[in-house]
């Protein structure tokens, strides 16, 4: 099944003419998934050059090393935010760059036991890390309406927000909602069936995938990372899919760049090209920002 999984590191090229400062570097992909950017970056450096490979996914991290084949990646089993800590007991204490990738790898979305995607009958899982307790499934069963309500408000931007969590905590106390259909059908139930290209779910799912992972926790400490490990000269590029991550990113660049000691490598976000994103759609809602410390 794996080797039906397609992986096209987004923005792969842009990102390597802006990141890859110094071909001798020691680099950090801060979400490695399957290794695609990873492995592209490897082509364009020399022989003496690392890079230390984060991901939270045990199951991507072995992939990633088996389709880069390369001993110049690490692989780190831990999120890029205790990065520092995992990259010193590595003699690590200064990058030339750093990539943080904040979208989901294609294996996850496309394997249905992971819980990621509603076109997909599967468990209302959505771990990152396999090795955690918390699925969606708990937080959809157990959490209280408010919280509910809060995370698919604010998390998944979902203006009806308290009607689904409603209807969520309605349906539960018939039976546990332990799948991806159920939870699509409950919230069909509020918002009605697809109509277009969008499903009307997708921003719940979206919501649970970020509570689950408490994803904007880490995200908010990419600025202290980038602090603690980047040297002068060094860049940190990050990719994100919507628009909160981005905004997120935005705010923590534009403080850095505050202090005086970095600089907005690009000061508003760049896009993939058309081309890009005719060949890849999952790349028509990337946003990549750049920054340099001085």
């Amino acid at each position: 099944m794996e080797q039906t999984w397609t992986h096209i590191p987004i923005m792969a090229a842009q990102i390597a003419d802006l990141l890859l400062t110094n071909p001798s570097g020691t680099y950090m992909d801060g979400t490695l998934g399957l290794g695609g950017h990873t492995k592209f970056f490897l082509s364009k450096l020399n022989a003496q050059a690392h890079i230390y490979g984060f991901d939270k996914d045990p199951h991507a991290l072995q992939m990633a090393q088996e389709r880069v084949a390369d001993a110049r990646l690490t692989p780190v089993h831990a999120s890029y935010s205790q990065a520092a800590a995992h990259l010193e007991q590595y003699g690590v204490r200064a990058l030339d760059g750093a990539l943080f990738d904040l979208g989901l790898s294609s294996y996850q979305l496309d394997d249905p036991s992971r819980g990621f995607s509603l076109l997909h009958e599967g468990p209302l899982d959505m771990r990152f890390d396999t090795t955690q307790t918390r699925t969606a499934a708990e937080i959809v069963n157990t959490w209280g309406l408010e919280e509910l309500e809060r995370i698919f408000r604010d998390y998944g931007e979902e203006h009806r927000a308290a009607q689904i969590a409603h209807a969520i905590l309605t349906s539960r106390h018939t039976q546990p909602i332990e799948t991806t259909t159920q939870l699509k059908q409950i919230v069909e139930s509020v918002l009605g069936p697809k109509r277009g290209r969008i499903h009307p779910a997708t921003q719940i799912f979206q919501a649970l995938r970020i509570a689950c992972n408490d994803e904007f926790l880490h995200v908010e400490q990419i600025a202290k990372v980038i602090e603690q490990l980047l040297k002068p000269g060094a860049r940190a590029a990050v990719l994100t899919f919507h628009s909160l991550e981005d905004r997120l990113v935005k705010n923590q660049f534009k403080a850095l760049a505050a202090t005086g000691h970095w600089k907005l490598v690009n000061k508003h976000a760049l896009a993939p090209s058309y081309e890009e994103i005719r060949q890849n759609r999952r790349a028509r809602s990337a946003k990549l920002r750049v920054i340099e410390r001085i």
